[in-house]
């Protein structure tokens, strides 16, 4: 063979060689790439886990600072209830006006004045009173303390408060103590039409 055509050849082998080498590296390049981009997505998927999982974190925070401030004063609201309860009961047992000196009567309005003002303060600190007189029983706000039979009512329906109910920011502080109607026996009871 001719000198020629042994580097011709010995070019045509190192081109192929080259080109082998070139694709070998195409490839591994091309599964680098594609394990990268694997491995971002990954890293994207738990960055912005991490981020959802700060920002509820920030919410329960948030809404539990709230909550500390708004019902904080529970334990001292349902104790001052009690002083309220007392004031209603002395003003339920005074002797009727007839019956009574001016002192007594004056007495009387300042024992009313000051269950007012008891009740004015409870509602500006969000504490509201429940008196469902008349209304459908409702177990998360009123608990019943007897039953009554009743031809005029519909069942279930709140015919007597021995006990107003008091809720703090829509939370329940003290349930309503009520009496509720129950259908006679021999009666049918009417049909609700409101609802």
């Amino acid at each position: 063979m001719s000198e020629d055509k042994k580097v011709e050849e010995t070019e045509i082998l190192a081109d192929d060689q080259n080109n082998s080498n070139s694709e070998d590296i195409n490839a591994e390049a091309a599964t680098t790439i594609e394990n990268l981009q694997v491995e971002l997505e990954k890293m994207k998927d738990q960055w912005l886990r991490a981020v959802a999982e700060a920002e509820n974190s920030r919410r329960r925070a948030v809404k539990d600072r709230e909550d500390a401030q708004k019902f904080a004063v529970a334990n001292f609201a349902r104790d001052m209830l009690s002083v309220g309860d007392n004031l209603q009961r002395a003003l339920e047992n005074c002797p009727s006006e007839d019956d009574t000196s001016e002192a007594i009567k004056a007495f009387v309005e300042g024992v009313q004045m000051t269950q007012t003002d008891l009740l004015a303060i409870l509602e500006r600190h969000g504490i509201k009173k429940i008196n469902p007189l008349n209304e459908k029983f409702d177990p998360n706000f009123h608990q019943a303390m007897f039953e009554v039979e009743s031809a005029d009512h519909q069942p279930g329906t709140v015919l007597q408060v021995m006990q107003p109910g008091f809720v703090l920011h829509e939370r329940l502080l003290r349930p309503a103590l009520v009496g509720v109607s129950k259908a006679t026996p021999s009666a049918p009871h009417k049909l609700d039409t409101t609802a």
